[in-house]
Formats: C-alpha cells, sequence, structure tokens
C-alpha cells in the first residue's frame, strides 16, 4: 500500500479488508466499494465469492470490450466467473445467506453506531431509496460483518456515531470496519482502532469519530 498522508485510498481499503479474510472462506460483497475487495485476494489463499443473484464463484471484474451482460453481480455490474463456479435460482441463494453458509459479508455504510448497529439502505428522506433489498438477510445469516466506509461524510460528518440516526439494517451486527483513516473494531466499549492508515495519527480518528473510541492503556 501506497504512503500517504491523507490515509487509505478506496483501493487500498479494499486490499487491507481482503488481508483480513481467511483462506477458504465464503464471502458476500455489497455494492461500491466492496465489491473491489475481491481484485485482492492475497496470493496463496482460495477465497469463493457469493453474489445474491445466484452465483458462487464470482471473479474478478471483466476487462473492457470482455462484459458477459448475463453475468452480472447483484449491483447490476459486469463480472466473471471462475472455474467450478455454481449458477442457481435466487431464493437458493437466499436459502445459503438465511441458512449461516456465507462466512463473511463485506458492506458498505451510511452510519455505524459503537454498538455495532449498522445503517446503510436509506436516510429516510423523501425520494430515498425505496426498499433495503438483500442487507437485513445478510446481516442477519451471514458469520462475521465488515463494514468499508469512508469514516466521514463528504460534508465531514463522522459515519461511526453513538447512535444511529437513519433506518437500521441491523442491530449489534458489525465485527469490523476499514475506513480511509484506520480499522477498528466494534467492542463492548465502542470503536477499537486495529490499525491505523499512513500519515494518520489516533487523534486524527478521534476527531472524526462521533461515537466512543477506545483508548489503548
Amino acid at each position: 500500500m501506497t504512503a500517504a498522508n491523507h490515509g487509505w485510498s478506496r483501493e487500498e481499503m479494499a486490499q487491507r479488508a481482503a488481508q483480513d479474510i481467511p483462506d477458504a472462506s465464503y464471502v458476500n460483497l455489497g455494492i461500491g466499494i466492496p465489491e473491489k475487495v475481491a481484485k485482492y485476494v492475497p496470493e496463496g489463499r482460495e477465497v469463493i465469492y457469493h453474489t445474491e443473484n445466484g452465483l458462487l464463484g464470482m471473479g474478478e471484474s471483466p476487462l473492457p470490450g470482455e462484459e458477459d451482460p448475463e453475468l452480472i453481480n447483484a449491483g447490476k455490474k459486469p463480472v466473471t466467473a471462475i472455474p467450478g463456479a455454481a449458477f442457481f435460482h435466487h431464493a437458493d441463494s437466499f436459502a445459503m445467506i438465511r441458512g449461516h453458509h456465507i462466512d463473511i459479508c463485506v458492506l458498505g455504510a451510511m452510519q455505524v453506531s459503537e454498538q455495532g448497529d449498522l445503517a446503510n439502505w436509506s436516510t429516510g428522506e423523501t425520494g430515498a431509496i425505496p426498499a433495503v433489498g438483500g442487507a437485513m438477510d445478510l446481516v442477519a445469516g451471514v458469520k462475521t460483518i465488515y463494514v468499508i466506509t469512508q469514516h466521514c461524510t463528504r460534508e465531514g460528518d463522522s459515519k461511526l456515531v453513538e447512535t444511529c440516526s437513519y433506518p437500521l439494517t441491523g442491530k449489534k451486527v458489525v465485527d469490523r470496519i476499514y475506513t480511509d483513516l484506520a480499522v477498528l473494531d466494534v467492542t463492548p466499549e465502542g470503536f477499537k482502532v486495529i490499525e491505523l492508515a499512513p500519515g494518520i495519527s489516533f487523534d486524527d480518528v478521534l476527531q472524526k469519530t462521533a461515537g466512543k473510541l477506545v483508548v489503548e492503556g
């Protein structure tokens, strides 16, 4: 990863998250930055990616001009399939999720509370996204939930908050968060910094975190 005085880029956030996915894991990737994680499987590991529209064994994004319009992920973006990939009905895909057969889910977020509550589908405003999609099933049925998100909004408001003000996707579901500033675990005491991005200090994270941040002592 490239050192910078402003933290990790979106690509570097995805790369950092990929490092924490164990060998032989079955992983669902959400829309946005999480989709990039598939590019960064560490050498020597086999990770099987699942997309809820009915594919187990999703590969990287295809090269320009090599897209198959019938091979897409849940975000309607072109993907590839690895050797041995399986295709199945949408209902079977959700049976995998609800049956706790997926090990890790990587999602985006609008807000994460210090208790691990996740809000990632709507701001609750008129004209906002009309439905939650599969996110509620994912956070309820997948064993471990990772979130990748910018630490703050474009307006500078922290996404790591004491209590979510947006409609919840799930309560006490998030395990680990990857932002442009740090990697943080959700603990009973609050957000715990596991790793700081290059050029970022603990005080930088403290100033931009609205929820309780655990101070190592």
